[in-house]
């Protein structure tokens, strides 16, 4: 790994690190944790934590067995758990002299602009604070439509929200590996990964070895983070002083390589906060015109139209393979692009009847992934 001088770190702590749904919050998997967060802190680098744990704590509190089955269960389980969470952070983080904070997120936090912006002010202020920012999504609000779904990906978007210098997955795996170590004795851990490549996709979509939110989310995250510009590792929770190997810039589990053309702030935005509302496949054309010569996208390299979005939303960018390449803001409708689609600009009014924007995307509105 790079050794590189951080000012800000965003830590993520898979569910099963910290608490088990019938035991609750395990002080003793707590405490170590807290302990190396404040020597990361009394080393100068602000820290912020994303943690999982808090439906596992409220379901060991609740009694309701494995798993709660219902929503209503899970938010209320969330809603205990997460207050019980809390407190032991706060006393195991203060032994040594380390005061917290609660942040809960959902989705429209994040994908509403004024919201990000607030979020991200509050965040500032805490770490200007000397305070550690615990975060968790908003579980007891939370449904399918405005979660972000798992922690890896909350993570990589605090990342991305307070401009961190590394993100750090703590697992209980040591990182990504070529198989699944526990079944494939010849599987071997991967270092660096400087790109994450379809065959890497796979292994991960087959159910490959991971904490609770699976090596699939981790890569999401890392897809995030280094298209950010952000450095991230994926190590072992469980190994004694890992923080420290790794603020250190040990070769400690898999780190991933960031872009080296880190994105500005609300291009990190419009690529990992907007939930997508469709895609837009494009020509070959296009795609070099967007890619190479930083050019917007016209109707004329439009090749299909999919989702129901509407001006102003966010939507994914393919090329004629049905690669995602871009993430951008449209100016016009589906309806109104699916008449568009391979026209030349001087044919929308007589297309659609009135006159709309000439870019399907600005190029002020696009972000090449």
């Amino acid at each position: 790994m790079t050794r590189r001088r951080l000012r800000r770190v965003v830590i993520k702590v898979g569910s099963g690190l910290i608490a088990d749904p019938v035991e609750g919050p395990d002080p003793a998997r707590i405490e170590p944790l807290a302990a190396e967060v404040a020597a990361v802190m009394a080393g100068g680098v602000q820290v912020a934590l994303v943690t999982s744990g808090a439906i596992a704590a409220g379901t060991a509190r609740l009694g309701l067995g494995p798993k709660p089955r219902s929503i209503p269960e899970k938010q209320a389980a969330a809603a205990v758990g997460q207050a019980a969470l809390m407190w032991h952070y706060e006393q195991a983080c203060g032994a040594h002299g380390v005061r917290v904070a609660q942040v809960l997120l959902t989705q429209e936090d994040v994908s509403h602009r004024e919201r990000y912006l607030n979020a991200r002010n509050t965040l500032m202020t805490l770490l200007g604070f000397r305070v550690l920012p615990i975060i968790n999504e908003n579980d007891t609000v939370a449904i399918e439509e405005i979660k972000v779904g798992d922690n890896d990906n909350l993570a990589a978007l605090v990342a991305a929200l307070i401009d961190a210098d590394l993100l750090v997955l703590l697992s209980d795996i040591d990182g990504l590996y070529t198989g699944d170590p526990r079944h494939d004795p010849a599987a071997r851990r991967i270092a660096r990964v400087e790109t994450i490549t379809p065959e890497m996709e796979a292994r991960a979509g087959a159910g490959g070895p991971v904490g609770t939110g699976g090596m699939v989310t981790k890569l999401q995250a890392a897809q995030k983070a280094m298209a950010a510009g952000i450095p991230m590792v994926i190590a072992d929770g469980r190994r004694p002083a890992v923080l420290r190997a790794v603020v250190r810039g040990e070769s400690v589990g898999t780190y991933f390589e960031p872009r080296t053309d880190r994105l500005a702030a609300r291009k990190r935005w419009i690529a990992f906060a907007l939930p997508v509302q469709g895609t837009i496949a494009v020509d070959a054309g296009a795609r070099r015109a967007l890619v190479e010569r930083g050019k917007s996208l016209l109707p004329s390299g439009v090749l299909t139209v999919s989702g129901q979005f509407a001006a102003g939303d966010a939507v994914g960018v393919r090329d004629a393979e049905g690669r995602e390449f871009a993430r951008g803001i449209v100016s016009c409708a589906a309806r109104e692009l699916e008449l568009l689609r391979g026209a030349k600009t001087a044919d929308i009014e007589r297309l659609l009847g009135y006159r709309v924007t000439d870019e399907v995307i600005h190029r002020d509105n696009l972000v090449i992934l």
